[in-house]
């Protein structure tokens, strides 16, 4: 509350950050002024706008009229952030970008276990905002079919239906989740260094913190069963990087 956006002008339009296509953007926050402040930015950016003050309005407003992406402040009455974003994964895959003035890690592990898809902390600049937006709602696209297939042991990932299996039983991941074994498994037994890493998730428009690969890292051991003390998949070379194992089983 009482935060405000830092504006910028109308460049964004000039360098292409808009998504040539009309996205409807659910924008849920219990401040007026910052709902007003990014329905107006984001109508200038050729976005259709749909605002909600609480977890319960936004999904009503999910129900009526499905947005393409949903910017979710955490702290809000009623029904809180966290509180939405469970009830919304039971029903829908509609990505999410936590707004929020929490850092703490143990805040944002919750809000990636619950299923959020990325983060920004206030204040946020909107031109960082905008960059966000339009690299998860690239990753929320679907996908052309064709693409390339990796196959490590018991573990597939199809590139062209974004979707991961462990011996033919399909694995829910997240993009975030996705792109990280991805890259992983495009060099199996080689260490991928968490720099590299970092940066790519950083040209993705995620946060490219290394707290934050470790909570993905995490996310994803936990999804595949895999063991921290003897793993089968992801290994971790302290000091370095993460390794996907040749022989994962």
């Amino acid at each position: 509350m009482g935060w405000t956006p830092i504006l910028f002008h109308n460049w964004e339009k000039q360098i292409g950050y808009n998504l040539h296509m009309t996205r409807k953007i659910l924008v849920v926050d219990d401040t007026r002024n910052v709902q007003v402040l990014l329905s107006d930015f984001l109508s200038s950016q050729d976005f259709e706008v749909l605002t909600a003050s609480d977890g319960r309005d936004a999904l009503d407003v999910v129900h009526e009229s499905d947005p393409d992406l949903i910017l979710l402040d955490i702290m809000m009455p009623n029904m809180d952030g966290y509180q939405f974003i469970s009830q919304l994964r039971r029903e829908s895959s509609i990505p999410v970008i936590m707004i929020t003035a929490r850092q703490q890690e143990a805040d944002l592990i919750r809000g990636f276990d619950l299923g959020a898809d990325d983060y920004i902390t206030k204040p946020f600049r909107l031109r960082e905002l905008l960059v966000r937006m339009r690299a998860v709602l690239r990753r929320a696209a679907p996908k052309e079919s064709g693409e390339a297939q990796l196959v490590i042991g018991h573990i597939s990932l199809d590139h062209g239906k974004h979707e991961i299996r462990k011996q033919n039983q399909v694995i829910e991941l997240t993009p975030l989740e996705f792109l990280v074994l991805e890259m992983l498994m495009q060099s199996p037994g080689q260490v991928v260094r968490r720099a590299e890493l970092c940066m790519r998730l950083v040209e993705n428009g995620y946060s490219g913190s290394e707290a934050t690969l470790k909570i993905h890292i995490r996310n994803l051991r936990l999804k595949l069963d895999d063991n921290l003390d003897q793993p089968q998949f992801i290994e971790t070379v302290f000091g370095v990087g993460y390794r996907f194992l040749e022989a994962a089983e």
